[in-house]
């Protein structure tokens, strides 16, 4: 998987960006990071020869899992589906028959796990132990997460659905630096997730993310709402 270059339609867009906001492109210097996420489009044909290997897609996760959770909670997980039979499953009819399923190298079940503050000091035990974090405020953060989270079943299922969301983000980014073309979908049946794929009641399917190298036919990004439009100063 090849690195994309700085430097290309991006920067177009880029400078677009910029002149809706009365500022020149200089005072936001693009670099490589900018590149990927202006270039970024969701990719509806795949390869559907191309294949990724089983550290690719630990690679993609492995990146997508440094996205931030609240409390350092990590309450994620992800299903690499690749294998023909796996696909067939999601396929029909858990995800409508949609063709990227079928064609992309691989499609991650999303999950996110419902915000157990219970968790927190097994999370941050990891960060004591590399001296990032004195033991001593580990209770610190417990005690406020159970405050937040303890009884609230509805905070606990959005926590879930953010923390899934950020890793997804994450992953669609690295996706994109690595040449990759990746699709988030909220298309099927989470019920028929949770029973064909095992799912655990803490546990909420967010999206599906499909993701491999691309075919000719697909879209550029396409343009946004100025931000004129979409930011206030307070």
């Amino acid at each position: 998987m090849n690195c994309l270059a700085t430097t290309g339609p991006a920067t177009r867009v880029a400078a677009q960006i910029f002149a809706q906001t009365g500022k020149s492109e200089n005072a936001f210097a693009t670099n490589a990071v900018i590149e990927t996420i202006l270039s970024r489009s969701a990719a509806k044909y795949y390869d559907p020869a191309a294949t990724l290997s089983d550290d690719q897609i630990r690679d993609l996760v492995r990146i997508g899992t440094s996205a931030p959770t609240s409390f350092h909670l990590q309450n994620w997980r992800f299903i690499a589906v690749r294998s023909p039979e796996a696909k067939a499953r999601l396929l029909r009819p858990i995800a409508w028959n949609q063709p990227a399923i079928t064609d992309a190298a691989v499609t991650f079940i999303i999950i996110g796990r419902l915000a157990d503050a219970s968790t927190v000091p097994a999370r941050l035990a990891p960060v004591v132990e590399a001296g990032i974090m004195p033991a001593h405020l580990v209770p610190e953060w417990e005690i406020p997460a159970r405050g937040l989270y303890d009884d609230q079943p509805r905070r606990q299922r959005d926590e879930a659905v953010r923390s899934a969301t950020f890793g997804t983000a994450a992953i669609i980014y690295t996706a994109r630096s690595l040449g990759l073309g990746s699709t988030p979908m909220i298309g099927f049946d989470a019920e028929a997730v949770h029973r064909e794929f095992g799912l655990a009641e803490d546990e909420v399917p967010v999206m599906l993310l499909t993701v491999g190298p691309e075919r000719a036919g697909n879209w550029p990004q396409k343009p946004r709402m100025p931000v004129a439009d979409v930011l206030d100063f307070a």
